[in-house]
C-alpha cells in the first residue's frame, strides 16, 4: 500500500505556529493548487484551484514556522491522513489534511523577507530535507 502525495503551490497565508505539552513543534498552514485548461465546447479558458490542508511537526515545522509567508511557493511531500473530532456543538466532522515529512521552498523570497544568501537558505533547510530531486544525476534514463 502506498499513501503518498506531492504538491507545488502557494500558501494562502502565514503559517500557524504551535508547540505541544512535550515542547514538539506543531506548524500548521494551506497550500493552494490551481490547474488551468481550456474549454473543448467553448474555447474558454478554465481554472480549478483546490486547498490543501498542511501539517508539519518538529524540525520541519520550526523551519516551515520560521521561513514560509502567505504567498510562498513551496513543494511539499507527505501522505493523506483524516481526522475524525466533534465540533463545539457536538457534531461529528472530518479533516483531511497533508502530514508532510518533506518541504522544499521554491521560486523567490516572498515580499517582507529579508534578503539572504542562497548558501545560507540552502543549510537552514538541508535538516529536514532528505536528499531529493536535486540530488539525482541528470543522465537518468526515464
Amino acid at each position: 500500500m502506498l499513501n503518498q502525495v506531492q504538491i507545488i503551490g502557494h500558501l494562502g497565508r502565514d503559517p500557524e505556529m504551535r508547540y505541544m505539552p512535550s515542547g514538539d513543534a506543531v506548524c500548521n498552514f494551506s497550500i493552494a493548487t490551481t490547474e488551468k485548461w481550456k474549454d473543448k465546447a467553448t474555447g474558454d479558458a478554465k481554472e480549478q484551484t483546490e486547498w490543501h490542508r498542511i501539517s508539519t511537526f518538529g524540525k520541519l515545522a520550526e523551519i516551515c514556522g520560521q521561513y514560509l509567508k502567505k504567498g510562498s511557493l513551496a513543494f511539499v511531500q507527505g501522505k493523506i491522513q483524516t481526522r475524525k473530532y466533534t465540533d463545539k456543538d457536538g457534531v461529528e466532522k472530518f479533516s483531511t489534511e497533508i502530514k508532510a515529512d518533506q518541504m522544499r521552498m521554491l521560486g523567490g523570497k516572498p515580499e517582507g523577507q529579508e534578503q539572504r544568501q542562497p548558501e545560507q537558505r540552502q543549510a537552514a533547510a538541508k535538516p529536514a530535507q532528505p536528499e531529493g530531486f536535486d540530488d539525482m544525476p541528470d543522465d537518468i534514463p526515464w
